[in-house]
């Protein structure tokens, strides 16, 4: 994690269309410094929980798939989550390793009722296919064994996974260094400290290393609030709903100052209140704002990585 940290903010130090208003940081911080959002994972019962391990296999193809939905007006997480559980409720074996190695996108879409293509379909499958294969491979088929690998630090759960799942190394290189983001696998830790209330198979002592999610919807909140400002051309471009390409300086630099803003705004509000403040809260803060927005306009990338 220290990695995505120092990554982003060398983006952020180095941006060209995005900048980072520290007295927007200052303004936000001071004015939720005395009610820190908490955090409520399961928002409207959408996910599948048993408080087991069958739990763990459904959040780790959850967030597999957790990627891209706006290319389709109709589509959203909401879909992916509920249509998984509704799955998972219906055949307990249908996210057995040797079957996700088998799914089609015809198969993908009726398990989701989805009536048409799914956004980045092929890309979907292959990542169904790549989970059960390293599964079955190197983790007796279970994320279970992936997570228990471990020992309870969700800075080593995000290594193992982008070690051994290529689909979820979320990283790039801007103006010649490497940047690291990692979204998703950030994400499945997040997820798990959440379901499990930070207990059991969710229960991790380092989980303030994890940062936030850096999406489509937080940039666009954090613009909204006054922390980051865009260049004339790139404002132009998400107002336009113009496609940002996956990897551009306009797109990487989006994600990585809104992770190296929400960083220092989690700092100056710890500081604040005299106690730590975790980024997983600032992100679901962020995030329920956004949703809370119909008419906020994201930017659009076509990525498998958010």
């Amino acid at each position: 994690m220290e990695e995505v940290r120092a990554s982003s903010a060398w983006v952020a130090n180095h941006s060209s269309h995005v900048t980072v208003d520290f007295s927007g940081i200052e303004r936000v911080a001071e004015a939720i410094k005395d009610s820190i959002p908490k955090v409520e994972w399961d928002f409207e019962g959408i996910h599948y929980f048993d408080n087991g391990p069958l739990t763990v296999q459904y959040l780790f193809v959850l967030d597999a798939l957790n990627f891209c939905f706006w290319p389709d007006k109709e589509m959203s997480y909401e879909h992916l989550a509920s249509g998984l559980k509704e799955a998972l409720q219906n055949d307990k074996t249908a996210f057995d390793a040797d079957r996700l190695q088998k799914y089609t996108g015809p198969e993908l879409r009726k398990m989701l009722k989805w009536p048409r293509p799914l956004p980045l379909e092929d890309e979907r499958v292959r990542l169904m296919h790549e989970v059960g294969l390293e599964l079955e491979r190197n983790f007796e088929g279970k994320a279970l064994k992936l997570v228990e690998s471990c020992g309870k630090s969700a800075v080593k759960l995000v290594a193992l996974i982008t070690r051994n799942f290529p689909g979820f190394r979320d990283h790039t290189v801007y103006k010649g260094h490497q940047v690291f983001l990692y979204k998703r696998a950030q994400i499945f830790a997040a997820d798990l400290w959440g379901a499990f209330k930070g207990q059991g198979y969710g229960e991790f002592n380092d989980i303030g290393a994890i940062t936030i999610f850096a999406d489509y919807i937080v940039p666009a909140v954090l613009q909204q609030l006054g922390v980051l400002r865009y260049s004339s051309s790139l404002a132009s471009n998400v107002d336009n709903q113009s496609e940002i390409g996956s990897g551009t300086e306009e797109e990487v630099e989006l994600r990585a100052c809104s992770v190296y803003a929400v960083e220092k705004m989690r700092e100056l509000i710890s500081k604040k209140c005299g106690k730590q403040v975790l980024s997983v809260e600032l992100d679901l803060w962020l995030w329920s704002v956004g949703t809370r927005c119909p008419s906020l306009e994201h930017h659009r990338t076509l990525s498998i990585y958010y």
